[in-house]
């Protein structure tokens, strides 16, 4: 691979971040988060982020609505949600 390519893939790599740039640095933390995780609950972004539950529930709530996430019913717990990096 070239240079160019790899600096190519570099700027579309990145490009997908930019839904998230403007954002508050609570939900750039939770959206890297979930970038190394597959699915997590709220409650497991709060416990890997150190962040209080009430961030990350407006970090969710803000990457949701810029669709930058997907939630889901979790099969296990149905009263729980499972969070994933939709971009």
């Amino acid at each position: 691979m070239s240079t160019t390519e790899a600096l190519a893939g570099e700027e579309t790599s990145s490009d997908r971040w930019d839904p998230v740039r403007e954002m508050p640095p609570s939900a750039k933390l939770v959206a890297k988060v979930l970038d190394y995780n597959e699915q997590l609950t709220q409650s497991q972004l709060a416990e890997e982020t150190l962040l209080p539950p009430r961030t990350v529930r407006y970090a969710l709530s803000r990457l949701e609505d810029a669709d930058v996430i997907e939630a889901r019913i979790s099969f296990t717990d149905a009263r729980k949600r499972l969070y994933t990096l939709a971009i």
